[in-house]
């Protein structure tokens, strides 16, 4: 791509395809937001994933062909991410299409087995959650919920209010 000695041409290609893919990463990511990195839906974790695997093949890339079509999926993967969340947000049909809703895997200090069966999360991995929650006793449990992030939310005290767990079925 730009010399003909080997060694040269690849130290060089790595350092100005990694720059200019890192330049482009970020442009975009200012322009669709900051939600491109987030982890808030299994679509924008797999957009996370696949991102860091399209800048990885951008910086390798051993011609310009490769490196732009490289550039222009993840500008298209981005883009997708937009059209995904302004969906999600016009359409709760759509929402609930696309990703998994919330899951109680305790509520009014009961574990439901159901939803550790479903999830497929262990009892150790709850328990573990409620330890790291500072929960001392199973009665002050109000709900644990299995996000649609994959993430374990602990929620205990007095009181719940419905509102927070708005949208998800309750055992």
């Amino acid at each position: 791509m730009f010399f003909d000695n080997t060694f040269l041409d690849v130290a060089v290609r790595a350092a100005v395809l990694s720059a200019i893919g890192l330049v482009w990463v970020t442009m975009l990511i200012r322009i669709i937001g900051l939600r491109t990195l987030s982890k808030m839906t299994n679509f924008d974790f797999v957009v996370t994933v696949a991102s860091g695997s399209l800048l990885a093949g951008a910086v390798q890339a051993t011609g310009w062909e490769g490196f732009a079509q490289a550039l222009l999926a993840t500008a298209a993967l981005f883009f997708t991410q937009y059209l995904v969340a302004k969906g999600r947000r016009a359409s709760d049909a759509f929402e609930d299409a696309i990703q998994n809703g919330p899951i109680f895997l305790m509520y009014d200090g009961e574990i439901i087995e159901e939803g550790l069966e479903t999830s497929r999360v262990a009892k150790s991995d709850l328990l573990a959650k409620l330890r790291e929650a500072n929960v001392l006793e199973f009665d002050k449990v109000r709900a644990v919920v299995l996000e649609t992030t994959g993430d374990i939310s602990v929620l205990h005290g007095d009181h719940l209010e419905d509102r927070i767990i708005d949208g998800i079925e309750r055992p």
